[in-house]
């Protein structure tokens, strides 16, 4: 089986989750779906600093995917500093059959989008800010942008249209 690699990056609150969700929702059973959120903080525990475990935890379960799943999703603020270098390696591992989508927004639109979900409540804009990257882009050839005005059912929608050719 070819697997499929789909990478999604971006600032806290930007909308990856969902969009990744919908995804694994989309393609069913048997998408392999790669939180860094579940592996670095429900998983291990860790702070999001270089070098940290969830680096080589996520790059395995990752990497797992490939041959077994058709579809791979790894989603996470997934910094350049820290995990771009694994990004990269991954996406040669999967012989360069992977999409990485980076939720470019401004950090009202950001903001705003956090606000409307229940992790809204759990921490505000002050912690937005601290955690806030402005463009962390890849700089990889075909590494596309999503912006403040496209919206989930755009993304979602141009997503599919580029993996399932």
């Amino acid at each position: 089986m070819e697997s499929t690699l789909i990478i999604l990056r971006g600032n806290s609150g930007s909308g990856k989750t969902t969009i990744a969700k919908a995804l694994q929702d989309h393609f069913g059973h048997g998408t392999l779906l790669v939180s860094q959120d579940t592996v670095r903080r429900d998983m291990l525990k860790v702070h999001d600093r270089k070098g940290n475990l969830s680096l080589d935890l996520i790059r395995q379960i990752t990497e797992y995917g490939k041959g077994k799943c058709e579809f791979v999703i790894l989603e996470g603020i997934l910094s350049n500093d820290r995990y771009g270098e694994m990004i990269h390696d991954l996406i040669q591992y999967y012989n360069d059959r992977a999409y990485a989508y980076y939720f470019d927004l401004s950090f009202a639109e950001t903001f705003r989008r956090h606000n409307t979900r229940s992790k809204g409540k759990e921490f505000g804009e002050e912690s937005l800010r601290a955690w806030w990257i402005e463009e962390d882009v890849l700089g990889m050839k075909g590494e596309t942008m999503i912006g403040n005005e496209m919206t989930e059912d755009i993304v979602l929608s141009m997503i599919l249209n580029q993996v399932q050719r």
